[in-house]
C-alpha cells in the first residue's frame, strides 16, 4: 500500500532479507551469511528503544532517563517492583515491559564461539609503560572490565589514572581507544597542569586533551554513586566515553561508615555501587580504572601487612587487581594479584614528567 508507514519490525525483516540476498550473491556465501546475521542482530539491539516497549509512554521515559536508564538492557535487568518505583508504572505494566525488553534483547545463553566474537569489540588502553602493559596481557587495561590498583600513598595509583585519561584519547594503533575519559575525583587529586605535562610528553595538544576529560569532584558516597548515572547521560548525548577513572573508590565509604557496627551497611552499599560500575562498563564498552586505599594488618607478623579496603566484595568485583608499591631508585613495582586469564606476575615501571613509562 502506498503511503503506509512501516513499523520498526517490518523494516528489520526487510533489511535482513536484503542483507541475506546480497551476501548469497557474494563469494563464500554461508560463512558470510552467518556473519551478516550477527551484524543484523547487533543492529536490532541498537534500533530498539524505550518507546518501543508496551505501556511505556513519554512520562515514564522521562522518569527512567532521570534515573539513569536509557536503553532496553536497563529495563531488562530490573524487577517489576523496581521498575514500577522508578517509572511510575503499575506492577502489571512494568512486568509486561520487562518481558518485552528481555525478548527484544534476546537474553540467554550463547555458545563459546559466539561469545568470543563479541569479545572482539573489547578495546585496550595503554598505560604508557610496555612493562606494565605486558603485565596486563600486552595491551594495557581493557574495556568491559574493572581494573583496580591499590597501594600506599605516593605509590603511583593517581599518576597511572592520569596517564590513562590521556592515553584513552590516542588512536587505536597507538595504544589508545580514540575516546574521551571521565575522572571522578573523591580526594582532590586531579591536577590539570599534570595532564598538560603528560599530553606534552606524548606530543598532543594540551588544551584538546583537557577538553576530552570530564572531571567531577565527588563530595560524599551518594554523590559518587549519582555520578555513574551521569556517565550514561554523556554516552546518550553522543560523547565517546571509553574510560572512567575513580580516584579513589573507597575514600568516602571508609569515612562515612566507621566502626564494625556499620561495616555491613558499608559493604552492602559498596557492593551495589560496584555492580552498577560493571553494568556500565559492559553496556557502553568502557574501561573502568579505580584506585583503592589500604590499611596495615596488625595481625600479620611476617610479610607485607598492606591490605586493601573493601574486603572480598571489592576483590570479587574487580576483573584485574594490581598492587603498586615503591621500588628502588625511584621505580614502582606493580604486582598482578588477580586476573581471569593472566598468571600472577610483577613488573617495574617509572613515573616521570611524561607520565607512566619505562626506564630510559
Amino acid at each position: 500500500m502506498v503511503g503506509k508507514k512501516k513499523t520498526g519490525k517490518e523494516k528489520e525483516v526487510e533489511d535482513k532479507k536484503t542483507r541475506k540476498k546480497s551476501v548469497k550473491n557474494s563469494e563464500g556465501g554461508v560463512d558470510k551469511e552467518e556473519i551478516q546475521e550477527e551484524v543484523v542482530k547487533e543492529e536490532k539491539e541498537e534500533v530498539m528503544k524505550l518507546e518501543d516497549l508496551p505501556g511505556v509512554g513519554p512520562a515514564a521515559i522521562e522518569k527512567l532517563e532521570s534515573a539513569g536508564i536509557f536503553d532496553l538492557m536497563g529495563i531488562a535487568v530490573l524487577s517489576p517492583k523496581d521498575l514500577s518505583n522508578v517509572s511510575g508504572l503499575g506492577e502489571s505494566a512494568a512486568r509486561k515491559a520487562i518481558q518485552a525488553a528481555r525478548k527484544m534483547m534476546d537474553l540467554g545463553f550463547t555458545d563459546g564461539l559466539e561469545f568470543a566474537e563479541k569479545r572482539e569489540e573489547v578495546l585496550n588502553i595503554g598505560t604508557g609503560s610496555s612493562e606494565l602493559d605486558d603485565l596486563l596481557g600486552g595491551k594495557g587495561i581493557e574495556t568491559k572490565a574493572i581494573t583496580e590498583a591499590f597501594g600506599g600513598f605516593g605509590s603511583g595509583k593517581t599518576q597511572l589514572g592520569l596517564s590513562l585519561a590521556v592515553g584513552a584519547q590516542l588512536p587505536i594503533e597507538q595504544g589508545g581507544a580514540e575516546g574521551k575519559a571521565v575522572y571522578i575525583d573523591t580526594e582532590g587529586t586531579f591536577r590539570p597542569e599534570r595532564i598538560k605535562q603528560i599530553a606534552e610528553g606524548k606530543g598532543l595538544n594540551e588544551d584538546n586533551v583537557l577538553k576530552n576529560i570530564f572531571v567531577a569532584r565527588a563530595f560524599n558516597s551518594d554523590h559518587q554513586i549519582l555520578l555513574i548515572d551521569k556517565v550514561g547521560e554523556l554516552v546518550k548525548n553522543g560523547e565517546p566515553i571509553r574510560l572512567v577513572v575513580i580516584d579513589s573508590l573507597t575514600a568516602h565509604f571508609r569515612a562515612e561508615f566507621s566502626g564494625r557496627g556499620q561495616l555491613a551497611d558499608r559493604q552492602q552499599k559498596l557492593n551495589k555501587y560496584l555492580h552498577n560500575l560493571m553494568k556500565m562498563a559492559e553496556q557502553f564498552n568502557i574501561a573502568v580504572y579505580v584506585t583503592n586505599q589500604v590499611m596495615s594488618n596488625p595481625g600479620l607478623l611476617f610479610g607485607d601487612p598492606t591490605t586493601p579496603i573493601g574486603g572480598n566484595i571489592l576483590g570479587h568485583a574487580s576483573t584485574y587487581r594490581i598492587y603498586i608499591r615503591r621500588g628502588k631508585k625511584g621505580s614502582r613495582v606493580a604486582k598482578l594479584i588477580d586476573s581471569p586469564n593472566l598468571p600472577d606476575n610483577e613488573c617495574v615501571f617509572f613515573i616521570s614528567e611524561k607520565g607512566v613509562g619505562d626506564e630510559e
